[in-house]
């Protein structure tokens, strides 16, 4: 039955990879779709993993509590200044990295000015 599911995955042009239900899946280098059942961790994540999950998930909450405005903000920088990632990601990675520098870039590449003081 996976045979069939991979001829038409693969047709269809999707490179198959992380996790559906109790099973994990990715393509392989020569194409070739990999399933198998999850295996459990071996050791509980560590305090640094701990702690970046925290901060993922933190950012995730402060993009949800921007104003709709805000939000559409971020998503036209990212989308005027030709970037291949969403406003959305360009918020994550500022959050993440309190990285200016790029965040500049796009928006002087956008035309767009962005009120970090007021949104961060």
């Amino acid at each position: 039955m996976l045979g069939k599911i991979d001829k038409y995955i693969n047709f269809l042009g999707f490179k198959v990879q992380g996790d559906i239900g109790p099973i994990t899946c990715y393509t392989s280098k020569k194409g070739k779709i990999v399933w198998y059942l999850k295996a459990p961790p071996k050791e509980p994540p560590s305090e640094h993993q701990t702690m970046n999950r925290i901060a993922w998930a933190e950012s995730a909450i402060m993009w949800r509590m921007l104003d709709p405005e805000e939000r559409t903000v971020w998503k036209e920088i990212a989308r005027r200044a030709n970037l291949r990632i969403t406003g959305f990601n360009l918020f994550t990675y500022y959050q993440m990295t309190k990285d200016i520098r790029p965040i500049i870039t796009a928006c002087d590449k956008a035309e767009m000015s962005l009120l970090i003081g007021a949104t961060l």
